[in-house]
């Protein structure tokens, strides 16, 4: 059975992808609610009935690809077994959604950091995330949970490093050792704090 978006709700997605896809093309200046109406062949007050400026609608734009980002980095998690093949399979799938998306996620994502909700949002993910590994972290290498939480948050932080060095030197080579290298940096951190919360017990 297929499930029928409500008009308004099928609307606004046309009017994002109208949006994503000028943004797509390098030019997130000349994203205008002029421009997204021309693009979705809408009327401009169409597209000022479901934003209310352009701020709003970059907003928006970020948050259906920052949501749609992490379903799959989620997902890719899920599927792995273990602290170590939950890292690789985090660092893989942000590889791959960066790469798919290009550099529109990294305009959106500065573009859209202004926005106090999204701000928000992101500060949810990330906490979500830093509880999630901190409890697998706590579990294989017999920290507190606090212990991990700290360590967690602090390595998982790393990650924009990674895609950074990742943008500037793309190749297999290249992603195999940022790989290698972030998750033997987490792993080899962990187990240093194990062993010393060991050596103090």
């Amino acid at each position: 059975m297929t499930t029928t978006l409500p008009a308004g709700a099928e609307r606004r997605e046309l009017l994002l992808d109208a949006a994503t896809e000028i943004v797509a093309g390098g030019d997130l200046d000349g994203l205008s609610m002029e421009a997204v109406a021309v693009r979705a062949g809408v009327s401009r007050p169409l597209v000022y009935k479901h934003f209310a400026n352009k701020g709003e609608l970059l907003a928006a734009v970020y948050r259906r690809e920052a949501t749609a980002f992490d379903t799959e980095i989620v997902a890719a998690v899920q599927r792995a077994e273990g602290l170590e093949d939950m890292l690789r399979a985090m660092v893989r799938a942000i590889f791959r959604g960066a790469g798919s998306r290009g550099d529109t996620f990294t305009m959106l994502r500065r573009a859209a950091g202004r926005d106090a909700n999204v701000r928000s949002e992101q500060r949810t993910r990330d906490r979500r995330s830093v509880r999630f590994f901190a409890r697998v972290a706590a579990a294989e290498f017999g920290l507190e949970l606090r212990e991990a939480r700290s360590a967690m948050s602090m390595l998982l932080s790393g990650i924009d490093a990674v895609v950074a060095q990742w943008r500037a030197h793309r190749s297999a080579a290249q992603e195999r050792f940022l790989e290698d290298l972030y998750v033997g940096l987490v792993l080899g951190g962990l187990a240093k704090i194990s062993d010393d919360g060991r050596a103090a017990g």
